[in-house]
């Protein structure tokens, strides 16, 4: 007996010990630990996809492979298989065999929000095991087999640019979309032939290179794809519709749409940008902000205000399910309002803008207009000829117009009087260097106010000493040059040659030397000496600029009624006669003729001025003669407003 009592006790011990190996689960779910553990080990499997640890039931008792829960789950998680939420728990609630817990689910969104829920897993007790029964509403209460979760974007309406009397400038307008589809195609050479001799007659944004791409283009599209050629306004559509129609059976193609546009190809293009699909450029700036196919701003106003006037886009979760017919059917669950897009008003005039415009296209150099009503200090018209915003942004010496800063003053410091004697010699020497007037001007001993009116150079170099190393610089900043505006968009004010030598003085004084400015600064300085005051211009309506520039103190009238009389005279009897009969009144201006480099045939063509309300500033590059360039623009302008 006692040998049996040897042998069996060491069965008995080994027995033991292999099945706490074998079986570690089950200690760890002993009905003395409760449901937690395996809820633990659950949670644990959702966010990670391991389930080794976890035993599951269907609501009809029957066992489920953690291999199908796990192919099941992932599936219905769709669009967030990816992102897994974070998961809390509360304590369960147990009664008898069944535990149900709440669980707090925060599943993260693509717009960096979240999304928050509570679901419900439940379990049941087999023996001493708990078991997680498992079930799509586990994912969310109303996800049943075959759904999935998705997100879609809920695309914000961008919002309109608005002209100084709240017409709206910037708006939908009807655009065709032209382009090839490659299944129709039979002969891609003889129809981009075609094609070109069609683009070439007219102005369509479509060069000979790009339609010499065509062919490797198409023959890398799909067949049903339409490999777009341009997209033209409707109304510059229409007058080869005709033409292109005749090419739809040979694959010319055409999708109507509407895109924010404004009244016409050019008005204020430098100043407002376009509105066009996003660019890859745009999109890696902005990381998650735009989709493929979003309208974003692609220049000017437009791009520098495209937060505001896109908005924000919303998003919608929802259940999809995919029916027999192939139709998706979503049920929506959670929603992300969207904000569309705020407007921008301007002060811009459309009649203005357009008056100027038409103007600029009677030169063929690129050129700028700028027009402030003088009132207020509204910007009526920005107008570029080209596609750079040289009207706000330009850097360039401003030749005789300065003579206005320089003459306010001269007059202001009391160092001269309109009347005074000044000479005006064909030449003036300063420190070894010569000044010379335009056409080598001489006009002998002459009051200053026809020294102004004539643009004498060398009478002016011979007054510099008398306003010292910063007389220019003070004269400019009382005018507005220099100093830190903020119209919203960027602009330059100007920079006024202070503190240099006799030289650079002297040549400062009438506009070239290092002072240099912009049309906007100009027609600042102009507006500032009809008004008496120098006062920032206005361009934003909505919103409001942070930090305008304060008005200026009042303008002495001892000082600004003399040289009012003195631009009057540049018209009547100067260098602007062209404009002394012009419709809409009296006109007040000067002349400019700025040389920017060491070639004095190289001179662009300026004109400063007013006519009753509104203050104007005429740039033209390699203008050569205001009175053959910059005058005539500027009496264009005066007759296109009437």
């Amino acid at each position: 007996m006692a040998l049996r009592s040897k042998v069996r006790r060491p069965k008995i011990v080994l027995s033991l010990v292999a099945m706490s190996l074998l079986f570690p689960a089950l200690a760890a779910c002993s009905k003395d630990d409760g449901p937690e553990p395996m809820l633990d080990a659950f949670l644990a499997g959702w966010r990670t996809g391991t389930y080794d640890k976890v035993t599951f039931v269907n609501p009809t008792g029957q066992g489920v492979a953690a291999d199908t829960v796990k192919t099941e789950l992932r599936a219905l998680e769709g669009v967030f298989r990816d992102t897994p939420p974070t998961l809390t728990k509360q304590a369960p609630a147990v009664s008898q065999n069944l535990a149900t817990t709440q669980v707090k689910v925060a599943q993260p969104l693509p717009d960096k929000t979240v999304w928050e829920y509570t679901t419900t897993v439940r379990m049941t007790k087999a023996k001493d095991s708990w078991q997680v029964v498992w079930e799509p509403a586990i994912v969310h209460e109303k996800l049943t087999k075959g759904d999935e979760l998705a997100v879609r974007r809920l695309a914000p309406a961008r919002a309109g640019v608005f002209d100084g009397t709240g017409a709206e400038l910037v708006r939908p307008r009807p655009v065709v979309v032209i382009g090839i589809e490659p299944q129709k195609v039979k002969d891609i050479d003889a129809l981009v032939k075609e094609l070109t001799t069609i683009f070439t007659s007219g102005a369509y944004d479509v060069s000979t290179d790009d339609l010499a791409k065509l062919p490797a283009r198409v023959k890398e599209a799909k067949p049903d794809a339409l490999v777009e050629i341009v997209t033209l306004r409707r109304e510059i559509y229409e007058p080869i519709r005709d033409r292109l129609r005749a090419l739809m059976d040979r694959g010319v193609q055409f999708r109507e749409e509407e895109w924010l546009l404004s009244p016409t190809r050019t008005f204020a293009r430098a100043l407002l940008g376009t509105v066009g699909p996003v660019t890859k450029e745009i999109m890696d700036s902005k990381p998650g902000v735009y989709q493929v196919g979003d309208q974003a701003g692609l220049g000017g106003i437009q791009r520098t205000y495209d937060d505001r006037l896109r908005g924000t886009a919303g998003l919608s979760v929802v259940s999809s399910r995919k029916a027999s017919d192939g139709t998706v059917q979503d049920t929506p669950l959670y929603k992300v309002d969207k904000k569309d897009g705020q407007k921008l008003q301007l002060t811009i005039d459309q009649k203005a803008q357009i008056a100027a415009e038409k103007a600029l296209a009677t030169v063929k150099q690129r050129s700028a207009m700028v027009a402030i009503r003088i009132s207020d200090g509204r910007l009526v018209a920005v107008a570029n000829s080209g596609a750079d915003n040289l009207a706000l942004t330009a850097q360039v010496p401003p030749g005789s117009t300065f003579k206005a800063v320089s003459a306010y003053g001269l007059l202001d410091a009391g160092k001269v009087t309109a009347n005074q004697i000044v000479p005006c010699p064909k030449f003036l020497t300063v420190e070894g260097r010569q000044f010379k007037n335009s056409n080598f001007l001489e006009l002998g001993n002459v009051p200053f106010h026809t020294d102004f009116a004539k643009s004498c150079n060398t009478a002016f170099a011979s007054l510099a000493p008398q306003l010292g190393p910063d007389g220019l610089l003070n004269a400019g900043t009382a005018l507005g040059l220099g100093q830190t505006w903020d119209l919203g968009v960027p602009a330059f004010t100007g920079r006024v040659s202070a503190g240099g030598s006799a030289t650079e003085l002297a040549a400062a004084i009438f506009g070239q030397g290092q002072t240099i400015v912009s049309p906007v600064a100009m027609a600042g300085v102009a507006a500032a000496i009809a008004r008496g005051q120098w006062k920032q211009p206005v361009l934003l309506l909505d919103p409001v600029p942070a930090k305008p520039a304060a008005d200026g103190p009042a303008l002495k009238p001892t000082t600004v009624d003399p040289l009012r009389a003195m631009m009057r005279e540049v018209v009547t009897a100067g260098t602007a006669t062209a404009l002394k009969d012009a419709p809409g009144g009296a006109v007040f201006g000067k002349t400019g003729t700025a040389e920017y480099d060491d070639n004095p045939a190289h001179t662009h063509a300026w004109f400063i001025g007013w006519q009753g309300d509104i203050a104007f500033a005429v740039f033209v590059e390699d203008g050569v003669k205001p009175s053959e360039t910059a005058v005539p623009v500027t009496a264009a302008f005066l007759r296109n407003l009437r």
